[in-house]
């Protein structure tokens, strides 16, 4: 990796006034722009206190300023509070869909053509959710569930995705 591209700071956890998300901490506008001067994509590698490290996006809180999230489970990991100070680097990340890409998820879109070719029509931000969803439980058996069913969620839907029947479907 390059040095210059490796962007490190000092910022403050806070409390979020969006009740989803919960704690943020501000990105330094330098960073920012050194960052868009690599690509219009905002999505990094954001590692905290050099122990914790996960893709993310920076997210614009309008009039130039942008935050990255921290979620609950990152903050118990770190044993941080509001207005506790972190240590931030941040590299681009150039990877293909701005999050890990499950191995179970892989191999379905492996034997189902049909399936692929509507997955590589939808948006960037709609391919990441589908993986956050296919990623997030542990049990690789549950991995495995979860990509079939968006798989013939995206045939059934004509490669649309319609959140509340797939929410149904993953529930059931």
């Amino acid at each position: 990796m390059n040095p210059e591209q490796n962007f490190q700071f000092t910022s403050y956890i806070e409390e979020s006034n969006n009740r989803l998300w919960g704690q943020h901490f501000i990105v330094p506008a330098p960073v920012v722009q050194a960052i868009s001067a690599l690509g219009e994509d905002k999505r990094v590698v954001c590692t905290i206190n050099g122990q914790v490290e996960y893709q993310c996006a920076l997210i614009s809180k309008g009039e130039g300023m942008y935050i990255i999230y921290v979620n609950k489970a990152r903050m118990k990991q770190l044993k941080l509070k509001i207005g506790d100070q972190v240590q931030a680097s941040l590299v681009k990340d150039d990877s293909e869909y701005g999050l890990p890409v499950p191995e179970e998820f892989l191999e379905v879109m492996e034997q189902d053509p049909e399936a692929k070719a509507f997955w590589e029509k939808l948006t960037p931000g709609k391919k990441r959710t589908m993986l956050y969803i296919i990623a997030h439980p542990k049990s690789s058996d549950l991995k495995i569930v979860r990509a079939l069913a968006i798989a013939e969620h995206l045939k059934a839907f004509d490669g649309k995705i319609n959140f509340r029947a797939l929410n149904d479907t993953l529930r059931g």
